[in-house]
């Protein structure tokens, strides 16, 4: 059957441009879809919600029947664990990051996002054509990161290439062999956590403001996290606020460039930015599939799912589901009711969701006057292989000049 091939065509690079016919076509199919290597997909909007806040569903690899290797044997940040262990591991480093402990962290960055911005738009001011990604989007979330953390600026280069092989391992798709992407993303993530957990090492003691002194320098013992648990959260702040920021902001623009009067509208009304931000979330979401695993059978909409079985919960599908929005193949930054999938939902919600919401706001508010008259050299623009953190790889814009 044709249901059966749909994690396989919604990996296919062909369709990256735009996966939501296929979704269509999921939730036509579903419920629950079951596909060929045994997994299943699922993308109606109430089953993801129920299965996202159900405790009986494990986002620990090791909980699916066939994990990989090193799923296995390697450390996991705690977007990838269970309660209790989630939430111990979650709470410490949410301590020095953002409420209630550290509740101006965050808004406090405010300022420092706008300067690197101002900076990046400074750096374009007489330029006639450029790459949105490798010009914008991409420097500016990984700077503000860096920044957050404390990395040196000149070591702002080893993230990004780490980052984009750890992202690359991540991807879900059909049964294929992953040993040597595994085993590529093992090593940066080592690389990073080495890095990560020396550059904390040397600030002990002697904490200079960032968020790395403060979780080295956390003064309870019983709220220290071990050396193994800050690489792998610290990379995880890196992965999930770098990589999502950048197809965010790409997917914001290139969402714009096509609808020149709403453009225009925004243009003309900023205060729409953080509405428009949430539509965006949902309209063209950077983070499209979850996978998960049920802890013992449960049963979704009269079909039973077998303890073990990988459930790959199309997130981006859901936040199109016309049984909870109306309209929702049209962008519309003035929706009301807007609760979208875009930072997932439940135990997992995205922690970083605040700082992300900033950072697009931002990039997106300094970029509209300069988008008036651009337009789109390709279009669409080449994407990036993977098809769960879905955005271009680069956007060409042609400027006005004068």
């Amino acid at each position: 059957m044709d249901s059966e091939t749909l994690l396989a065509r919604i990996s296919d690079y062909a369709n990256r441009p735009d996966p939501y016919p296929l979704y269509a076509e999921l939730r036509e199919a579903g419920p629950v879809v079951w596909q060929a290597d045994g997994s299943c997909l699922i993308g109606t909007y109430h089953e993801i919600a129920a299965l996202l806040h159900d405790p009986r569903m494990s986002a620990d690899p090791r909980s699916r029947t066939s994990p990989s290797p090193s799923e296995e044997s390697g450390r996991l940040p705690f977007l990838r664990l269970d309660d209790p262990e989630h939430h111990r591991q979650r709470t410490l480093t949410m301590r020095p990051f953002g409420p209630p402990h550290s509740p101006g962290r965050v808004d406090a960055m405010r300022g420092e996002i706008a300067r690197i911005t101002d900076e990046l738009i400074e750096a374009l001011r007489d330029r006639e054509q450029i790459d949105v990604v490798d010009d914008f989007a991409y420097p500016l979330p990984i700077t503000v990161i860096c920044r957050l953390m404390g990395v040196p600026r000149e070591d702002e280069a080893l993230f990004q290439a780490w980052t984009d092989v750890i992202v690359a391992s991540a991807d879900i798709g059909p049964d294929e062999d992953t040993t040597e992407r595994d085993k590529a993303g093992l090593q940066a993530r080592q690389e990073m956590g080495r890095y990560l957990v020396n550059l904390a090492e040397q600030r002990r003691g002697r904490p200079t403001g960032d968020m790395l002194s403060d979780l080295i320098n956390e003064p309870d013992p019983a709220l220290r996290l071990s050396a193994e648990e800050l690489a792998e959260n610290t990379i995880l702040l890196f992965i999930a606020g770098h990589e999502t920021t950048v197809n965010l902001i790409t997917n914001g623009v290139l969402t714009l460039l096509r609808r020149p009067d709403e453009l225009d509208r925004l243009r003309h009304d900023p205060g729409l930015l953080p509405r428009a931000v949430e539509e965006l979330l949902r309209y063209e979401p950077p983070v499209h599939m979850r996978e998960r695993s049920p802890l013992a059978d449960i049963d979704v909409a009269g079909t039973t799912i077998p303890q073990g079985t990988s459930v790959v919960l199309v997130l981006a599908s859901g936040s199109r589901d016309p049984k909870r929005f109306h309209e929702p193949d049209r962008f519309d930054p003035t929706r009301p009711d807007n609760e979208h999938f875009g930072f997932g939902s439940g135990i997992h919600l995205c922690y970083g969701a605040p700082l992300a919401r900033i950072e697009a706001e931002t990039a997106l508010g300094a970029l509209l006057p300069r988008l008036a008259t651009a337009r789109l050299v390709q279009d669409p623009p080449p994407y990036r292989q993977n098809a769960m953190l879905r955005g271009p790889r680069h956007l060409s814009v042609q400027l006005p000049t004068g």
